[in-house]
């Protein structure tokens, strides 16, 4: 079966007081858009072989260059005169289709399995719709069923009667279309209604008409369905669905010092007995090992933890790789680039940037490692610095095993410290120690007696 998608992203979302085009924004840390989009391609990935069409308008060019790397067939609606209209226009590219799945941008937590089940529910010539009860039911379309419990219409909330709008069972504009009926229902479709605009949802009348049979299918979850036509909307589903996303983390085997307090924004792969304390972040793509503690305020963006590994709290890492049994923070910085070999230690106010930390060193604070290729064993002391850029160029720095670099030193790169070689506190170092050689260089102290300490003038 070939199963096309149609994705409807073209309104402007004017109740969002953005210039943003409203399916960009987003939850999780990702577009509105791009969640539909996802799951599209999961779903299809189930079915089989199908297109994915979608169909922008307001902020089209934004919209292509924020996603046009994904391989869709981009359809715009340079006029937007409702749902039906939008379809319309995707009528040509889904010729040759079995059924037409019709999504949308701005309902981002759909899921995958809900999709399947409706495509299974929907035999030929068959109109399949996904609908849901809900207890207040304002601003939706209500199904409307016959005496025998079949459906006959959709009926918008501004068009619906008094007694119409007491149904609470609610269209969620998710339907999938026979493409064998595709261009009759959706080419004939009318704007006789009170916003004189093309409803997607009167081709439920046209397929009762035809004697079609509609057959439907709920959600496990009303997050699912619920879409955002503001600000206030994107942040309650932007909690209900971290809720969701700690509770998966939960049932994994993560220990959540306050669910409510934890934000994922990406693809987070856990081991077990992981503790994860309050207000952390995790971006992108990020694996956790077992027995890994996250202190409170911690910000992890597509990095790798270690079993065994723990991050004090109001530590950064971006794009770093942490071996097992390590310990970085507090307040620690690593960018991207960085690696810490096991039991390698990263201290507070300490910045790693492009560098190795070999097994069992030590980095504790107040130091930056740019640039770097630390061996193992090492003690680096506190305010020392690699001066990695000349200001065009940046240089390498090299420390062999075993060698202690005194506090406050600068490392002039390119330069090589070799294994068990010292530098002297306050040494500013430009050129290559060889191994267990000591480097002093600063200037001579000098003691002068009777100095006379400058005094205001009155």
């Amino acid at each position: 079966m070939r199963a096309d998608i149609v994705i409807l992203a073209a309104g402007q979302g004017s109740r969002m007081k953005s210039s943003l085009p409203k399916v960009l924004h987003a939850v999780a840390g990702k577009p509105m858009l791009e969640h539909v989009i996802n799951t599209a391609q999961k779903a299809q990935q189930a079915l089989g072989e199908g297109k994915i069409h979608v169909v922008i308008g307001h902020g089209a060019d934004q919209v292509k260059a924020k996603l046009g790397h994904y391989d869709l067939n981009w359809v715009e609606q340079t006029e937007q005169l409702g749902t039906g209209h939008a379809v319309q226009q995707t009528v040509p590219g889904c010729a040759g289709a079995d059924v037409v799945l019709v999504l949308y941008g701005d309902v981002p937590l759909i899921q995958t399995s809900t999709l399947k089940a409706l495509l299974s529910e929907t035999k030929e010539d068959q109109l399949g719709l996904l609908t849901i009860n809900l207890p207040n039911p304002m601003g939706y379309g209500r199904i409307v069923r016959d005496g025998q419990g079949s459906v006959k219409a959709i009926v918008e909330q501004k068009d619906a009667s008094e007694e119409q709008l007491l149904i609470d069972e609610v269209n969620t504009g998710i339907m999938a279309i026979p493409g064998s009926k595709l261009q009759n229902w959706v080419m004939g479709l009318g704007n006789n209604n009170a916003q004189q605009e093309y409803y997607l949802t009167d081709v439920v009348e046209k397929a009762v008409s035809e004697g079609c049979t509609v057959t439907h299918v709920q959600p496990e979850k009303s997050t699912e369905v619920e879409g955002v036509n503001s600000r206030i909307q994107l942040a309650e589903l932007e909690r209900a669905h971290q809720k969701e996303l700690a509770t998966e983390l939960m049932i994994s085997g993560v220990t959540l010092i306050d669910p409510a307090r934890l934000d994922i924004r990406g693809d987070v792969k856990v081991g077990r007995d992981v503790l994860i304390d309050i207000n952390v972040v995790l971006e992108g793509n990020v694996e956790i090992g077992d027995n890994v503690t996250i202190e409170p305020g911690c910000i992890i963006r597509n990095s790798t933890i270690a079993a065994g590994s723990i991050i004090k709290a109001n530590s950064l890492l971006e794009e770093a790789e942490v071996s097992a049994a390590c310990e970085i923070g507090p307040y620690a910085r690593l960018r991207p680039g960085a690696k810490l070999e096991e039991k390698a230690r990263v201290g507070n106010f300490v910045e790693i940037k492009k560098s190795i930390i070999g097994v069992g060193s030590k980095v504790n604070h107040l130091t930056y490692i740019g640039d770097a290729e630390v061996g193992e064993g090492v003690n680096i002391g506190a305010g020392t610095v690699t001066c990695n850029y000349d200001g065009v160029n940046k240089h390498k720095t090299t420390i062999g095993d075993g060698a202690f670099i005194g506090t406050n030193s600068s490392l002039v790169a390119p330069v090589n410290i070799g294994a068990g070689a010292t530098t002297g506190a306050g040494s500013t170092i430009a050129k290559d120690l060889e191994d267990n050689q000591l480097g002093v260089a600063r200037a001579r102290q000098r003691n002068i007696d009777g100095w006379q300490r400058p005094v205001k003038k009155s």
